[in-house]
């Protein structure tokens, strides 16, 4: 039995019109752009396993590991760093927390995307499927992304007040600006997201 997404026909059960049918098969076209976010999320993946190589190997007293941490996070200070400390391992761990919580947002956009826009997954009996994906539409993913992108801006912020002596006051200011402005949009959101639900039950009502 075909999937709803692979019908060709109407509601009456009558087949769809040329043009009609060309246009609702265009969707496939976006299937590019799920598999090279595939690829991005590998990338990710391998940055964070060299990441972790070199937190290790600094743990272990590589002076060569040590220094590309220390690049690799921006950590700047007046006396040569010579061995691992709390303020460097505190921003390395939270730059891996930042590809996760990226990672984690990618895999939102391609699941959830694809099963929005492309295609029936047909997960519903799997163990593996997503809580958030037994209910995901338009709105709730929009939602979700919203929440993910302040999760990133906040690792990110944490990661420059740990680092503040490196920023100006201008940069500091303008990173705090830019994260509550992530928030009030996600609130905005939400909150529209809410309203139009509300319609909709009292629509059917």
């Amino acid at each position: 039995m075909s999937s709803n997404a692979n019908k060709t026909t109407v509601a009456g059960g009558s087949p769809m019109r040329p043009l009609p049918k060309m246009i609702f098969a265009s969707r496939w076209l976006q299937l590019p752009l799920y598999l090279g976010l595939i690829i991005a999320q590998g990338v990710y993946v391998m940055h964070f396993l060299v990441e972790l190589l070199h937190l290790v190997e600094a743990a272990f007293g590589s002076s060569t590991a040590l220094e590309a941490l220390v690049t690799s996070i921006g950590y700047k200070t007046q006396a040569p760093i010579t061995t691992l400390n709390e303020t460097v391992i505190m921003l390395v761990v939270l730059a891996l927390i930042d590809v996760v919580m990226i990672s984690n947002l990618l895999i939102m956009v391609i699941v959830g995307g694809y099963e929005t826009f492309v295609s029936r997954m047909d997960l519903r009996d799997h163990p593996d499927q997503p809580e958030w994906l037994s209910h995901v539409n338009a709105s709730v993913l929009k939602v979700k992304l919203a929440m993910s992108i302040i999760g990133i801006s906040s690792i990110h912020l944490l990661k420059t007040f740990i680092n503040a002596e490196n920023y100006t006051d201008k940069v500091l200011i303008a990173q705090t600006a830019i994260h509550i402005t992530f928030l009030l949009s996600a609130i905005a959101i939400a909150y529209t997201d809410k309203i139009m639900m509300s319609a909709a039950s009292n629509n059917k009502h």
